[in-house]
């Protein structure tokens, strides 16, 4: 038997679930997490009692109300959580449940909300113990109620980057700095974009400025140097204004903004297009989210980042689409009032990749001997060996010198070398091609049987 397969239990899997329940169809909801709500919207396990506004701050309505609309659905939904899907193929998920036990899953019709994760660029020390991204960060504090050090330093750019840092100090945890590779000037000029969400801008102003007024020094248009230390991180030293600085620390918690997750879409046949706006290669859709490929459809930050808002409503807008393709009655207005509203929030998104700007001047000065790749040990050098080599397009690179080929399938790497063969080869970042998905998209267990 054929099932409508949701993947992804975040704001846009379970908003394009309820949005399908609604028209009387039972759609498959498949998770990786044993509770719902996302990265953004993560739940605390079922014997931590710590509030809502504790975990989520000002989103804790919008979290309860996400959460509460799963609950709502379980008698129409068919939700499977702690379930990876770790291969797409046509009408076929291949499915992990617990770590333990394989399955194969027929679909008639699909929606991915894979989300998004964390986009690295590697600096010296950053293999070091005691050097997390942003996201792992937030999720030791959500999922766990733990910090990841007793003296933190979060560094990088992007809005969760102010996010993290609010949350933790909110929490108790001693933030010993904030350091913001995007210069406060750049923020000013991206005011007009950023005011297309004001009660979005808002909150963020509020984490930017409530910050130093608790006493942690926040440090704008930095250049990044090093994660000091021998066997874990103990400090951290960066440039700013022409002037090198230091600082002790244990842990670090460093991203610059997301990436989409977006292997699945790649092993179901997406056709794919260059996003500046998002740095990458994202699948192809149109406004209300069906792919390039018939019965495949794409939600949330795994098709580009919008944020959580955003994701809702591609969430909505795609399960609305599914519906209309099966000859079903929707509501118009409701879908043109979702996009215009998808519009809007476009504009925002430019402001804010304004305001925190890509340092397009990493890859020219990042030292041979860092390690890119962490998973086989390949260092930029070696990336510029294989460019010299007369390889520049991404997975001819990968395959003499095999980064990205590690247990990530490059999806923790694959951002940093391909920033790299550019610089190295003076070709456009997107001339340089996308490393193709593979499967397993993430870890599977040693021994695992799998039924054909």
């Amino acid at each position: 038997m054929s099932e409508i397969v949701i993947i992804g239990a975040g704001p846009a899997g379970i908003r394009a679930a309820q949005t399908l329940a609604a028209h009387g169809v039972k759609p498959v909801l498949l998770d990786e997490a044993g509770r719902g709500g996302g990265q953004i919207y993560r739940q605390q396990p079922a014997n931590f009692t710590r509030n809502a506004k504790i975990l989520y701050g000002f989103e804790a309505a919008k979290a309860q109300a996400l959460h509460t609309t799963l609950s709502n659905l379980q008698e129409q939904i068919d939700y499977r959580p702690d379930t990876l899907v770790w291969n797409a193929e046509q009408q076929v998920l291949d499915t992990l449940h617990q770590g333990q036990r394989a399955g194969r899953l027929n679909y008639s019709r699909v929606i991915v909300a894979s989300g998004a994760t964390d986009r690295v660029l590697p600096v010296p020390g950053w293999t070091l113990p005691g050097v997390y991204t942003l996201g792992a960060a937030q999720i030791a504090l959500k999922f766990q109620g733990c910090a990841i050090g007793e003296k933190v330093v979060l560094a990088g750019s992007g809005p969760l980057l102010y996010l993290v840092a609010y949350q933790y100090a909110k929490a108790g945890a001693r933030v010993s700095a904030v350091l913001d590779t995007s210069p406060f000037s750049a923020q000013v000029r991206a005011l007009p974009g950023l005011l297309r969400q004001p009660a979005t801008f808002a909150k963020g102003l509020y984490y930017r400025t409530w910050l130093p007024l608790k006493g942690i020094p926040v440090h704008q248009g930095v250049k990044l140097l090093e994660i000091q230390g021998h066997q874990r991180a103990s400090g951290i030293r960066w440039l700013q204004a022409g002037r090198e600085q230091q600082l002790p620390c244990d842990a670090v918690a460093l991203a610059h903004a997301l990436r989409s997750e977006t292997q699945l879409a790649d092993l179901l046949g997406c056709q794919f297009a260059w996003n500046p706006l998002n740095r990458a290669w994202l699948p192809v859709r149109d406004p209300q989210g069906r792919s390039s490929v018939p019965q495949v459809y794409l939600a949330g930050d795994g098709a580009g980042i919008l944020g959580a808002d955003g994701a809702e409503m591609t969430g909505e807008l795609a399960a609305l689409a599914l519906l209309q393709d099966l000859g079903k009655q929707v509501d118009g207005a409701r879908r043109d009032q979702l996009l215009k509203r998808l519009a809007n929030l476009q504009r925002f998104r430019h402001g804010l990749e304004q305001a925190f700007p890509f340092p397009e001047y990493w890859a020219a000065e990042a030292a041979d001997e860092l390690v890119v790749c962490r998973c086989e040990q390949i260092t930029a050098g070696e990336v510029r060996d294989a460019v010299r080599a007369g390889h520049w397009e991404i997975n001819r690179v990968k395959a003499m010198c095999r980064v990205g080929m590690g247990r990530c399938q490059g999806r923790v790497c694959g951002a940093a070398a391909a920033e790299i063969i550019a610089c190295e080869s003076g070709r456009p970042i997107e001339q340089i091609g996308r490393l193709r998905g593979q499967a397993p998209v993430k870890l599977l267990p040693f021994g695992l049987e799998i039924s054909s």
